[in-house]
């Protein structure tokens, strides 16, 4: 008989407690899911109008696992489980999870540009978080300050259940992230860009690059946000759709971002990672110009391997690598 992982293990409890939660209070599977993250957050039912049936399972379910054996990164994975597991019940397509490959590429890549020991990190899109802490997580040995912002109050419940179980401190916020933000700087951002067109044309209009005639594209305007919000030669690491500057609109964006950022790389995801080419995504850098920040002698640019290559992906590290210390 196969002896579970950890992760099998803890998403099993995540998962049969969630399906108790929601039962009984006919709730979806991910409302369960935040629910059931509290209680083993707080080691207590907080759910007063549970039957005692239904509470003694739950307790029995929750004692049968020590939440400090696992790491922060088997708590990520098997919540993360459990969350996929929700959105196929009701998937939309702004809330699909960043694959975890890309999490911990942009997590290197973090780690190789943003040199300080102590420093701020923002997602203007957090969704569940999952992208966030993977950042976070492979950073154990630096002290950070990170902020995540969402419109869907589902999906930063999950965020913030998300970072307790992995005790890390995040501050969270339930608003549209192109709304005016009353945050600190950032001295790094990490996000995958929502895609498709933002609503809201008033607040659109505030923005340089709205869009001449019609609704802008939302992932446009977040990448103004987040120059905005980033630091003079602070760091941006955003995943973009791979026609960013086919579209449209394109000219006005390519304007601001000439205006205002360096661009310092450009890293094509593997289009094995997507249903089809049309959703192909790359990941795209920038260094937000300011006094002594000079451009890169040449952009990094990179057509990325299948992250399950291991021999390939290290070829393409090293590449990053050599790029880095010839640019730096």
């Amino acid at each position: 008989m196969n002896k579970t992982t950890p992760v099998e293990e803890l998403f099993t409890v995540f998962n049969e407690t969630a399906i108790m939660i929601k039962e009984e209070l006919s709730c979806t599977y991910l409302e369960a899911l935040a629910e059931t993250g509290e209680n083993m957050f707080h080691e207590s039912i907080i759910q007063e109008e549970l039957s005692e049936l239904t509470a003694k399972r739950l307790k029995k379910g929750y004692e049968s696992i020590q939440m400090d054996h696992f790491t922060k990164e088997e708590i990520r994975k098997s919540f993360q489980l459990a969350i996929l597991k929700g959105m196929n019940e009701m998937i939309q397509p702004n809330h699909q999870m960043t694959p975890d490959a890309v999490g911990l590429l942009i997590g290197y890549l973090v780690n190789k540009f943003v040199q300080n020991n102590e420093y701020r990190l923002l997602d203007p899109a957090v969704g569940t978080g999952n992208l966030l802490t993977t950042v976070i997580n492979q950073q154990p040995n630096k002290s950070i300050h990170a902020t995540g912002i969402d419109i869907d109050d589902i999906l930063i419940r999950l965020s913030y259940v998300n970072a307790n179980l992995q005790q890390h401190p995040l501050r969270l916020f339930n608003q549209d992230s192109l709304e005016p933000l009353f945050i600190d700087e950032a001295d790094a951002i990490v996000s995958d860009l929502p895609v498709g067109y933002y609503p809201n044309d008033l607040r659109a209009a505030d923005y340089e690059i709205k869009a001449d005639q019609g609704h802008t594209y939302a992932h446009h305007l977040f990448i103004e946000q987040s120059i905005r919000h980033v630091k003079e030669g602070g760091y941006l690491f955003l995943i973009v759709p791979n026609g960013l500057f086919e579209s449209e609109q394109a000219p006005k964006l390519h304007g601001f971002i000439k205006k205002h950022a360096n661009i310092q790389g450009l890293l094509q995801l593997p289009l094995s990672l997507f249903k089809n080419e049309k959703a192909a995504k790359s990941i795209f850098i920038l260094q937000k110009k300011g006094d002594g920040v000079k451009p890169p002698k040449q952009v990094l640019l990179a057509n990325l391997p299948s992250l399950s290559k291991t021999n390939e992906v290290e070829k393409i590290l090293l590449k990053i690598d050599g790029w880095y210390k010839e640019n730096k």
